[in-house]
């Protein structure tokens, strides 16, 4: 089972831009030749300064709240990555998804493997029927590792290899 075959409908990757799992996200994607796009805030602020240029985002006035909302918006749902607990800004975007009753994708990245995470997110698009995915999750400076992490998760879904993997069915969310 791969994106390819089960989930032609996908065709952009959103995100913030923050560090950490949007820039994960916006990275994969585009290494892979898949498109992006998405809202940062006014300035183009994250916590390591400014978002660089090559991370082909608009700035909306507001804050990081209006940021937040504006992807949510633009998508078709919304995938979260999280470790162990969900707070700060990723507690935001699951918040302003339920109340925008979008769909809405959990992954706990301290508990899930990379290829179960990637295959429950082809599912996921599947489902819903998403062709524009909103990607969040915690900054880098909140969550070591979860750049790595979200970077093979969503390289996996846009290159087509997010296959099947039978197991345990303890890790879907």
């Amino acid at each position: 089972m791969s994106i390819n075959s089960r989930t032609p409908a996908l065709v952009s990757i959103v995100s913030g831009g923050q560090t950490g799992a949007d820039r994960a996200a916006i990275d994969s994607a585009m290494s892979h030749g898949f498109a992006v796009a998405g809202y940062c805030p006014k300035d183009r602020l994250a916590e390591d300064g400014v978002i660089p240029s090559r991370y082909p985002l608009e700035e909306v006035a507001g804050s990081y709240r209006a940021r937040t909302r504006k992807n949510i918006q633009v998508s078709d749902g919304t995938v979260v990555f999280y470790r162990d607990e969900i707070d700060g800004g990723t507690a935001l975007t699951v918040s302003l998804a339920l109340k925008e009753r979008v769909p809405l994708k959990l992954i706990d990245l301290g508990a899930v493997d990379v290829a179960i995470a990637a295959q429950k997110l082809c599912e996921f698009c599947e489902h819903h029927q998403i062709a524009t995915l909103n990607v969040a999750g915690p900054r880098a400076s909140k969550c070591p590792g979860a750049y790595s992490y979200v970077f093979d998760v969503i390289g996996r879904l846009v290159n087509g290899s997010a296959s099947d993997h039978t197991g345990d069915n303890r890790f879907d969310q």
